[in-house]
């Protein structure tokens, strides 16, 4: 099965070929673990696990590699600023050590919570100090460092390729670059490997290095763990769109710089989600977490369906609004399928009409990921009376090992109307007539009743949906 993705690098989709046959190294930049991840970070992650999910049901052997950055980096990308685990530990009055801990466990409840797979190597930065150590070590010996204030910055000026990735140019970068964000650089757009307490004093993470005690910059970790794991050329490198122009380019700089080769060959980005104050951010205060979307009654996979129906490399609005049309609409995929029955067809029993679906399927999703129309697959599928319903089971069964929806563990409904008591049925007549009067206080009244009499009440494409509680 053919895989095509889109490749920042050459800003076109390119037929998947891996370095090393049914095999893929898959590295991705995880989170910095100063404060709660957002729902537009929390994308990113759903999109590397669409990747990874794609691959694998094409045949792929995949080992993925993501960092937690829980040394912290500045609160700007090019050197400048506070650090943010300092910054979080100072404000909240607890060591950045337990702030790391925290939250990178809370980190990982929301990844769970999605759906999204676990990566095969999770490598906290502060683990692998030595390695940054020694890839910094290797620069210097290549002639592409300098020490100045006690730091050792990297000299964009030794590696003539420097900004491919993001297309900047350099001639441009050094005549319109301010200098006066750190007066030890040669360059504007050099930047620190190693930082001593020289820059900010006393740090709660020190570690000695041949440079003096200190601590690593920013932009080394990825590189000197990813080849740690994956060696020094592998085949996918992920993140958000706003790593391109400075973290993902002082990637490669350094890595090809240290090892003289082409380090990734594909390199993919997730595009921004938008609240509607523009990108949600933390550094700007304005951002939802997924705690706060259970609140307002939203599923964990509800926000992923949401995303799931947008293409990863296209900005996703996010509205409430847009949220209750993916719950509604995953809610309906569980409604047909739990009419289906739990008996699932074998793969020899599937019809040529079958088969036409699942190709079709991976036909969109084998394209760079487009799992909105995939769904649309999914959905004709459900609604075709000419296929069975074992039949449909095993489909649904074979669509989810992409989409990650937990639709293979939905149980065959049980229940019909008669079962329910004509109180009960009564108060969801009154809810759903309150919702379309847009007496949203009643209709949760109403719902509140529904569930101390004993059962749930969820909103389908076909209708209310009721169901005792177990």
């Amino acid at each position: 099965m053919k895989v095509y993705l889109y490749n920042t690098m050459s800003r076109t989709v390119e037929e998947f070929k891996p370095i090393t046959e049914g095999f893929v190294g898959l590295y991705g930049c995880g989170p910095t673990v100063y404060n709660y991840a957002h729902i537009g970070n929390l994308r990113t992650y759903i999109f590397e696990d669409t990747l990874k999910r794609v691959l694998r049901h094409a045949g792929y052997k995949v080992k993925h590699v993501m960092n937690i950055t829980d040394v912290g980096h500045l609160t700007g990308d090019g050197d400048e600023g506070e650090d943010k685990m300092a910054k979080s530990a100072r404000e909240s009055g607890r060591s950045v050590w337990d702030i790391a801990k925290f939250y990178t466990d809370a980190f990982f409840r929301d990844y769970d919570s999605l759906n999204i797979i676990r990566p095969d190597v999770v490598c906290p930065a502060t683990r692998h100090i030595q390695q940054m150590i020694d890839l910094i070590k290797r620069l210097e010996e290549g002639g592409h460092t300098y020490v100045a204030g006690g730091n050792v910055y990297f000299s964009i000026d030794t590696f003539p390729a420097y900004g491919r990735l993001a297309r900047l140019n350099l001639d441009d970068l050094k005549s319109g670059a301010r200098i006066d964000i750190d007066s030890n650089k040669r360059n504007p757009k050099d930047f620190v490997l190693w930082f001593t307490n020289s820059k900010f004093g006393e740090q709660a993470m020190m570690w000695d290095s041949p440079w003096g005690r200190g601590y690593p910059g920013w932009h080394i970790e990825c590189s000197a763990m990813s080849m740690y794991y994956l060696g020094e050329q592998f085949d996918i490198h992920c993140g958000g769109i706003d790593a391109i122009p400075v973290h993902h380019t002082n990637e490669i700089a350094q890595s090809e710089a240290a090892t003289g080769k082409k380090w990734v060959n594909y390199w993919m980005h997730g595009e921004f989600l938008l609240s509607d104050k523009g990108k949600m951010s933390k550094s700007s205060g304005e951002f939802l977490t997924m705690s706060v979307l259970k609140e307002h009654g939203y599923d964990p996979l509800d926000y992923r369906y949401f995303c799931l129906g947008a293409t990863y490399r296209t900005q996703l609005q996010f509205s409430y609004q847009g949220m209750d049309s993916a719950r509604t609409a995953r809610l309906g995929l569980v409604e047909r399928i739990a009419s289906l029955g739990d008996s699932a067809a074998s793969a020899a029993d599937i019809s040529e009409k079958g088969k036409a679906y699942m190709d079709q399927f991976d036909g969109f999703v084998c394209n760079d990921l487009a799992t909105a129309r995939g769904l649309s697959v999914l959905w004709n599928m459900l609604k075709d009376e000419g296929l069975s319903n074992a039949e449909k089971r095993y489909v649904v069964n074979y669509m989810d090992q992409v989409l990650g929806l937990k639709l293979s563990e939905v149980k065959a409904s049980s229940q019909g109307p008669q079962d329910f008591p004509a109180e009960v049925l009564e108060l969801v007549e009154k809810r759903a007539q309150a919702k379309k009067n847009k007496d949203w206080a009643s209709a949760d009244l109403f719902r509140n009743q529904i569930e101390e009499l004993g059962y749930t009440v969820k909103d389908t494409p076909a209708g209310p949906s009721l169901q005792k509680k177990m």
